[in-house]
């Protein structure tokens, strides 16, 4: 993966951006709004990014660079493919309890019709997720820490299906219950049924 980076401005909006989308939805995410919010003129936002689909797609790359890194360093931190697995989870509920916004961007079908490009940034982070993921279930079968009666590409999209379903959950209550400890409990019942 090439290196992500961003301008301190740009990443101010971004992060401006997330909260309209958390609190607008995609169509709240106009340049206007965005450049009220940032105490601009739509002209200066132009001079940082060339629309609104290049705002969304930079906070997907920098999401997907985010993840990589994090989950590199929280995969590397621990031994066996169970405690891998959970401290996978536990960093990704960790982030998302810190940058809600995220959610939004990442999980939301109303993003995925904005553009091709759009699309293709939504695909490279669950490429993220899969890639650090693979390993971890491929070791956990030979070890026999997780049932080799199911494949692990199916295991897989098993798994990353319950992580949406919870985090789109989350966004629909207006992100009020404990995603950390809700967290939690879900990787004890994806371990249990993975055993």
């Amino acid at each position: 993966m090439q290196a992500f980076k961003i301008s301190k401005r740009q990443q101010e909006i971004i992060d401006c951006a997330g909260k309209i989308l958390s609190k607008s939805g995609i169509s709240g995410l106009t340049t206007k709004n965005l450049a009220l919010e940032m105490k601009f003129s739509e002209s200066a936002l132009y001079r940082h990014f060339k629309s609104k689909g290049k705002i969304i797609e930079s906070m997907l790359a920098y999401m997907e660079h985010d993840m990589d890194q994090r989950l590199g360093e929280a995969v590397q931190s621990k031994d066996t493919p169970i405690e891998q697995f959970q401290a996978m989870f536990s960093s990704q509920f960790d982030f998302f309890s810190k940058n809600s916004h995220f959610v939004v961007a990442a999980f939301s079908d109303g993003l995925m019709e904005e553009s091709r490009a759009i699309n293709q940034a939504i695909k490279k982070i669950m490429a993220v997720k899969y890639k650090h993921l693979m390993p971890i279930i491929q070791t956990g079968q030979k070890q026999g820490d997780f049932t080799d009666k199911i494949d692990a590409k199916q295991l897989i999209h098993i798994v990353m299906g319950t992580f949406r379903l919870m985090m789109f959950k989350w966004r629909m209550d207006d992100f009020k219950f404990d995603i950390k400890k809700e967290g939690d409990k879900h990787i004890q019942a994806l371990l249990t049924l993975m055993s």
